[in-house]
């Protein structure tokens, strides 16, 4: 849990990064909404995990998800897209997981049943992004989608850590 505790703070900094450079309405509006959806991920995991097994690194989450959503930002709503669609394949797969163990071990059916709402929301997510994307992109963007999923998966491990 407390990897998904951090990662839902850093996808409602990614969505706040976003907010904070774009003037596209059309990728505000996706923000936005995508925001309130994350919120409210945060606050059913926060429910369920004590603020003593909260990652020790959230403040590094926080700057780092800004990142995330503010650099892509600067390079449009292609670069946003892509990376929102990165970092929710990463998230559904995450989830997915989860989810398997807990099935296979047949324990906390309320928790499946919350993480498998998230993963649906994020799926979501991951299909508006394709949906939206340019089909081509560049030796940069596809550089900068590798970046994002090696940091994701980076994240996980340092946040089950600490």
């Amino acid at each position: 849990m407390r990897s998904n505790h951090a990662g839902e703070t850093g996808a409602i900094f990614i969505y706040r990064g976003i907010l904070s450079v774009t003037r596209n309405q059309q990728i505000r509006t996706f923000a936005r909404e995508h925001l309130k959806t994350e919120e409210k991920h945060l606050d059913l995991i926060s429910e369920r995990l004590s603020e003593d097994h909260r990652s020790l690194f959230l403040p590094l989450w926080k700057v780092a998800g800004f990142m995330t959503g503010a650099i892509p930002s600067m390079f449009g709503s292609n670069a946003v897209y892509a990376t929102i669609d990165e970092v929710e394949t990463f998230v559904g797969e995450h989830y997915r997981e989860q989810i398997d163990r807990l099935k296979e071990k047949v324990v906390f059916p309320d928790l499946r049943s919350i993480l498998e709402e998230c993963r649906e929301d994020e799926i979501s997510h991951r299909d508006e992004a394709r949906d939206a994307k340019s089909k081509k992109s560049s030796l940069f963007l596809r550089a900068w989608c590798w970046l994002v999923r090696v940091g994701s998966k980076l994240a996980v491990k340092l946040a089950r850590w600490g």
